[in-house]
């Protein structure tokens, strides 16, 4: 089952590489200008995440994509890395799967040369992470 957290972050790469949101029956779109804002997501991505969220939104679904958030958020969804592109996509948890990835449709994706969509970082939890590792191995290489 795909959490709120995996289905938010889901939306943040994919928005992070200018997919829309398909809103009102496919009658409106929207795509947050900025998505993280340092060790977080930004208050635009916040506001359209509520607005997802929403039942007055209706339904909702990623550009190129059939599912809409609402499904996403069964218990018959999980998140998954494309084997393509390696971003997260969605996937049933029995039955067919989806018929595309997002990136089906992206003009020179995956480009390993940009820096890939990310999830907020806290740069201090990251410094720790790595001195630990360095450590490790530090300790691996005396022992």
């Amino acid at each position: 089952m795909a959490t709120k957290q995996e289905v938010r972050g889901y939306l943040a790469y994919w928005f992070q590489l200018g997919k829309k949101l398909i809103t009102a029956n496919g009658k409106a779109s929207f795509l947050p200008q900025s998505v993280l804002d340092g060790d977080r997501y930004s208050e635009e991505f916040e506001e359209c995440w509520q607005k997802i969220l929403s039942p007055e939104s209706g339904d909702c679904y990623l550009e190129g994509t059939h599912e809409t958030i609402a499904e996403l958020l069964t218990p018959a969804w999980e998140m998954l890395p494309c084997s393509r592109c390696s971003m997260p996509v969605a996937a049933r948890n029995v039955g067919m799967p989806t018929l595309l990835c997002p990136c089906n449709n992206l003009p020179n994706w995956p480009n390993t040369e940009l820096p890939a969509p990310r999830e907020p970082i806290k740069t201090q939890d990251q410094l720790k992470t790595i001195r630990d590792r360095l450590q490790a191995q530090k300790e691996g290489k005396n022992a």
